[in-house]
């Protein structure tokens, strides 16, 4: 997926556990786990915020893009065509 989740770094950053920040969020330590781990399909928008507001950052410092491999430079998908 060329999505990456970067909830590890923060929880780095901010000398947190997993659990406290499950806690915090208000979310079970497990659901907190797949989307850590990059298993997760989705993610509420009141569930990020939260993730937001007791990490202090922004939804980028948790979320990044990454192209998939064979993504890049293929073509596709360009303006000028």
């Amino acid at each position: 997926m060329p999505i990456t989740v970067d909830i590890d770094v923060m929880l780095a950053r901010r000398k947190m556990s997993v659990g406290e920040l499950a806690d915090r969020v208000g979310i079970t330590p497990a659901n907190l786990a797949v989307l850590k781990n990059g298993r997760a399909k989705a993610v509420r928008f009141a569930t990020l915020a939260a993730l937001c507001e007791v990490l202090a950052c922004q939804p980028g410092d948790l979320l990044r893009w990454e192209p998939e491999d064979g993504a890049e430079g293929s073509g596709e998908d360009t303006a000028d065509g």
